[in-house]
């Protein structure tokens, strides 16, 4: 992960971002950096991770759009989530009742909600419905090549729970640093 961070400082240097200049975009890295390593080492976003980036994500976001396409992009993040978490939650509960078994992992925790927040506010709106469509392609893509990894290892286990927020962070950094790039792709 430090060399990861070097690189991507020395990069940035280079040529930074041109929406988020060098500090900016640093900075964002380095909070990018802190949410995955710990959500993929212990699953869990913290809330005091998640304070310090609402009040990011509305510093940048504020900067890069305005305030009201931040609050709603924060606002829009945050309730989409929200509602795939009660949908989670709803599906976990049906599952341990037809399975007569309970299941201990959470379908999508509350972390990765307020995480969504935190994205909506740096990417505004309408950005962040770009960003969660993304990070749900990538996290299903991701996830299919995993089980069928683990099906063939024969090491295959139903429910499993797979760390969401580097989903999340990894379309917030294709929006964010290579936008660019993106809207060139796209015809």
């Amino acid at each position: 992960m430090e060399t990861l961070f070097v690189a991507s400082s020395l990069w940035m240097w280079s040529s930074p971002p041109e929406s988020l200049g060098y500090w900016v975009g640093i900075t964002l890295l380095l909070y990018f950096g802190v949410v995955v390593v710990i959500d993929l080492e212990h699953r869990l976003i913290l809330h005091p991770v998640s304070w310090a980036g609402v009040f990011l994500g509305l510093a940048v976001g504020i900067w890069l759009h305005d305030l009201r396409s931040t609050l709603i992009g924060g606002v829009v993040g945050f309730g989409l989530m929200f509602a795939l978490h009660l949908f989670g939650n709803l599906f976990a509960r049906v599952m341990t009742r037809i399975r007569g078994q309970k299941i201990d992992e959470v379908a999508l925790g509350f972390g990765d909600v307020n995480l969504s927040g935190v994205l909506g506010l740096l990417l505004g709106w309408p950005g962040i419905v770009g960003g969660l469509v993304l990070a749900i392609l990538f996290g299903g893509a991701v996830s299919l090549f995993y089980l069928l990894v683990m099906f063939v290892l024969r090491k295959y286990q139903a429910f499993t729970a797979i760390p969401y927020g580097p989903f999340l962070i990894t379309s917030a950094i294709l929006l964010l640093y290579f936008q660019d790039a993106i809207w060139i792709a796209v015809p």
